[in-house]
């Protein structure tokens, strides 16, 4: 089976994003606005169901942090991908490093980089127009993070909450 680890920003920064993701953003109905902390991985359930008390280890050990998006950047040339910038705290680093070593899968792919995307699959000149309208843009988004989710993907290609590990919580 497939999974991700993801963490699922408030209410206004989810309306926020998807009212450019709507539009631009091909994913637009597979998955809510996130930030993916570990990207799609393959694992038997057998596997998962031993590796869900180390995620439940790692979130009784963190603490809850705030994130914030100022700006819009994109993965250009690798990618016509746009997203709202996330600030890279220590925390959030922490968090996504945590979830690459030990006995968690550590194959990762491109360098971590806090996001949320909000356009991808666009065609050259419509990216080109859509982000240079959202550079012009600043936000002035927050949230309180205290919880992370283990998602897994339906066959559909969607994606589901397998489990929620909640920051400070003693349920090993």
């Amino acid at each position: 089976m497939k999974y991700g680890i993801a963490l699922f920003p408030n209410k206004e920064i989810q309306d926020e994003a998807n009212s450019y993701r709507k539009r631009y953003d091909s994913h637009y109905s597979l998955i809510p606005p996130h930030i993916t902390v570990k990207d799609p991985f393959r694992m038997t359930e057998k596997e998962m169901k031993d590796l869900i008390p180390e995620m439940k280890k790692l979130a009784n050990n963190m603490k809850p942090f705030t994130i914030s998006i100022h700006k819009v950047s994109s993965f250009q040339p690798l990618s016509n991908t746009i997203y709202l910038k996330v600030e890279p705290v220590e925390e959030l680093m922490e968090l996504h490093e945590k979830l690459h070593s030990g006995k968690f899968p550590t194959l990762q792919g491109n360098p971590f980089i806090p996001h949320i995307t909000i356009g991808q699959n666009l065609k050259d000149d419509e990216f080109s127009d859509v982000y240079s309208s959202c550079r012009m843009k600043s936000f002035k988004l927050e949230d309180r993070i205290d919880r992370f989710q283990l998602l897994y993907q339906l066959e559909n290609g969607s994606w589901t909450v397998y489990e929620t590990f909640v920051f400070g919580e003693e349920k090993l």
